[in-house]
């Protein structure tokens, strides 16, 4: 039997340990929380996962919330005036439904479920010397722990890293009372793009009490809405938030007129996220190597909501590629090819993420003002979100974008 270790519980981490243990890989995981600490803390994240993102949970049968979680039915952008009034307003349908699960319900359930079907789960802070001891006792070692000393081990990948610094100031919180948006006739992410502030993102969710609402700030470095520096207090961060929504978004904010409040005491986040790029192999001082995954080796703001998605992704082709090998040995060769398949479908993500990161170029602007009167049009920007591979296609490409907006013209 094949003996792996994978350090880190999150998304990708516990997917991948409980798709090689129910194909009889003797698995160890390594966290530095139990699952009740896990689910017992502060939000990780913001997700959302698109249909192919969740397909890849089906197939492990690890999608446990399809009956309670919201679904999700679209994307709405909006673009805000300088006089907060929506500029641009539209709504695109997704082909398949997508959800958010907070992951300290998602990843502490999966922690309990790995360890009840027999895993082994190690409960400690990794190090580097960790690693270094223990890696010869196993046939293959992952780490899927993007922060911290064990990232070190990741060099960066220079040429496919345009930033050495957060594009963005991130705020968020989970919250109940939030009332519907008017004009939507289904759930939607709700994508507000504020010229000269940044974006604000509002998405319904799950979480262990119940369904709620995620709001998120990805506002500009130095911009008016980076208001968060040194703020931690759950209800000092969402009254931050809420600041900004009647300064910005006044259509968002009449949603909060009849009271919203923080789902629990660790619902909020805030931070900083450098977007980068690195070498899938991490070498061990004493000669041995490691397989980073998912975040540790491509990381990318949450702009495109793409993080979790991308982790599962992951998750699916190391298993894929895991499966594949056999019995021959997991060597320098192997992690290099089996990030190389991940890449395929990371590069997309990671060069539209980038891009919409800087201000968006005229003939942009110009789809997004266009999809307001041609439903194709924001029907495809929305499913770009599930197949990020589809940008290349048509929105990354000028011309490729004009020659889709003329033939779609032409049949409407």
């Amino acid at each position: 039997m094949r003996t792996i270790l994978i350090v880190g519980a999150g998304q990708a981490g516990l997917q991948l340990a409980l798709g090689l243990q129910s194909h009889g890989y003797d698995v160890t995981v390594m966290t530095d929380r139990p699952a009740d600490a896990i689910r017992d803390g502060r939000v990780m994240s913001s997700q959302c996962m698109f249909d192919a993102a969740l397909r890849t949970e089906r197939a492990l049968g690890l999608d446990l919330w399809a009956g309670e979680a919201p679904q999700i039915e679209g994307i709405g952008v909006t673009v805000l005036g300088p006089d907060g009034a929506r500029a641009i307003d539209w709504v695109g349908r997704l082909d398949g439904s997508a959800q958010s699960v907070d992951q300290r319900l998602k990843m502490s359930t999966w922690l309990e479920t790995f360890a009840a079907r027999g895993g082994r789960v190690e409960v400690r802070q990794a190090t580097v010397a960790d690693l270094d001891r223990l890696a010869p006792a196993y046939d293959l070692v992952l780490v899927a722990v993007g922060k911290g000393e064990l990232a070190s081990l990741f060099e960066r990948d220079a040429d496919r890293s345009p930033f050495d610094r957060p594009q963005r100031a991130l705020a968020a919180a989970y919250v109940d009372g939030l009332g519907p948006r008017p004009g939507h006739d289904i759930p939607v992410v709700g994508f507000n793009l504020v010229p000269e502030a940044g974006e604000f993102f509002v998405l319904p969710a799950l979480t262990a009490a119940g369904p709620c609402d995620v709001l998120l700030w990805e506002a500009l470095p130095g911009g008016p809405a980076d208001v968060f520096g040194g703020v931690t207090e759950p209800d000092e961060v969402l009254r931050g938030i809420v600041d900004l929504m009647r300064t910005f978004v006044p259509g968002e904010y009449e949603r909060t007129l009849n009271g919203i409040e923080v789902t629990d005491a660790g619902s909020t986040l805030v931070g900083r996220i450098t977007p980068v790029v690195r070498r899938p192999v991490g070498e061990l001082p004493g000669g041995g190597a490691v397989l980073g995954v998912a975040d540790v080796v491509v990381t990318n703001d949450p702009i495109t909501g793409q993080g979790s998605n991308n982790a599962a992704k992951c998750a699916a082709v190391y298993l894929d590629a895991i499966l594949a090998h056999g019995d021959r040995p997991f060597d320098r060769g192997f992690m290099r090819a089996a990030f190389d398949r991940f890449w395929q479908d990371a590069r997309a993500v990671t060069e539209w993420t980038n891009a919409m990161l800087d201000p968006a170029p005229e003939y942009v602007a110009n789809v997004i003002a266009v999809a307001g009167r041609l439903p194709a049009v924001a029907d495809r920007f929305a499913n770009g979100f599930n197949d990020p591979g589809d940008w290349e296609r048509w929105l990354l490409d000028p011309d490729k974008a004009a020659a889709y907006l003329a033939s779609v013209s032409a049949q409407d």
